[in-house]
């Protein structure tokens, strides 16, 4: 089994797990959305509550967050400029590192380098207030059961940050 394979196995368990907990204060129920090497949940809620469970999620682990970055503020601010619909009402994005997970995924393969930071996305449509998209890219195909393993354990922390952060 590919990494990709066993993950999207893993994703449908864990979104049976966590379908029906809702999202932070409310009883609206968490759904995965599964788009290629992106995954998110989805949940009804406040934009600013998600976030901050996110950051929250981020923390509680012992990390920190390096960058949180604004992408909603800077497509409204070039819009004009590159004649750019509004699709986005809000959205931001965490960038964060376990170097636990770091060194072992750069051990096992010096090119998983390409996967850090970590990062983690919260994005409102305008054309859907209150629903909020929470999630991340997918790591990488391995090339080696270390490098599997590796890149398993970072997958698996990203997973963990967004159930959390939906619930």
């Amino acid at each position: 089994m590919t990494f990709r394979n066993g993950f999207a196995a893993a994703l449908v368990v864990g979104a049976v797990m966590v379908a029906g907990l809702g999202a932070r204060g409310s009883d609206a129920p968490v759904m995965a959305e599964d788009a290629g090497d992106l995954v998110y949940q989805t949940v009804q809620g406040d934009f600013g509550d998600v976030t901050l469970a996110v950051e929250d999620a981020i923390v509680n682990r012992g990390l920190v967050v390096d960058y949180h970055g604004f992408l909603s503020k800077m497509l409204e601010r070039t819009s004009e400029a590159t004649g750019g619909a509004t699709v986005l009402a809000q959205a931001e994005w965490f960038q964060f590192c376990s170097a636990r997970l770091s060194q072992a995924m750069i051990a096992a393969d010096p090119r998983n380098v390409g996967y850090c930071p970590y990062s983690i996305v919260v994005y409102e449509l305008a054309a859907s207030p209150g629903t909020i998209h929470v999630g991340y890219r997918r790591p990488g195909t391995a090339v080696s059961e270390a490098s599997m393993k590796a890149l398993s354990a970072v997958d698996t922390l990203l997973t963990e940050i967004v159930a959390e952060a939906t619930r």
